[in-house]
């Protein structure tokens, strides 16, 4: 089973679970908030569960930091959904693992009396197809801003419009190694890699 929950990526010479914005989280959530990935130049990704992260936190922690920052909302593993804030409001969102999402967004017919004949049906299929084919439409304008985003956080690499578009296109068995590759992309300093174990 995957996991399911945020990834929260931010830059500061604090930890970044001191951020006011965790305030609020119960204790025991709280304790369950790991680091996931740390790169130069203060840039940390904080691991969170269901229930730890909400949509209006991620204008908080910009503020908090005075850096652009983003968060992943990740569905057991295959599947995620990027946002992306500076610190002049300006907003991006892209999905990772499109395929996957495409199934998720289909909207059922509200006379489905069966749900598993419904997802094996063509009428399915079909919608799954239109779904995939209105989420690509997106993808120029979802690279464009990601790359808006990482120019505003001061990355000293300009990513390349064309890579980014051909990641979000890209699937990966696990939606946060497209998470943490996106990141490289974009420019960000690459993650210190755990030293091999004896």
């Amino acid at each position: 089973m995957g996991f399911s929950g945020h990834l929260v990526f931010a830059r500061s010479n604090r930890p970044l679970l001191e951020a006011p914005v965790f305030d609020s989280v119960n204790k025991e959530l709280k304790t369950a908030v790991r680091t996931w990935e740390s790169r130069p130049g203060g840039w940390q990704t904080l691991r969170c569960d269901v229930g730890t992260w909400d949509d209006a936190d991620l204008a908080a922690l910009v503020g908090w930091s005075r850096a652009p920052a983003c968060v992943a909302d990740l569905s057991d593993s295959s599947l995620a959904l990027v946002t992306g804030l500076d610190t002049t409001g300006l907003r991006w969102q892209a999905w990772l693992n499109l395929d996957i999402a495409a199934r998720v967004l289909v909207e059922e017919p509200e006379d489905i009396d069966d749900q598993l004949l419904w997802l094996d049906s063509p009428e399915f299929h079909e919608a799954v197809r239109r779904k995939r084919v209105e989420l690509d439409a997106e993808i120029p304008a979802d690279a464009e801003g990601a790359v808006a985003w990482a120019a505003a956080a001061g990355v000293p690499v300009t990513p390349q419009t064309g890579r980014i578009e051909e990641l979000l296109r890209s699937h990966e068995t696990f939606a946060e190694d497209l998470f943490s590759a996106l990141l490289d992309e974009l420019g960000f300093p690459r993650a210190a890699q755990p030293s091999p174990q004896a």
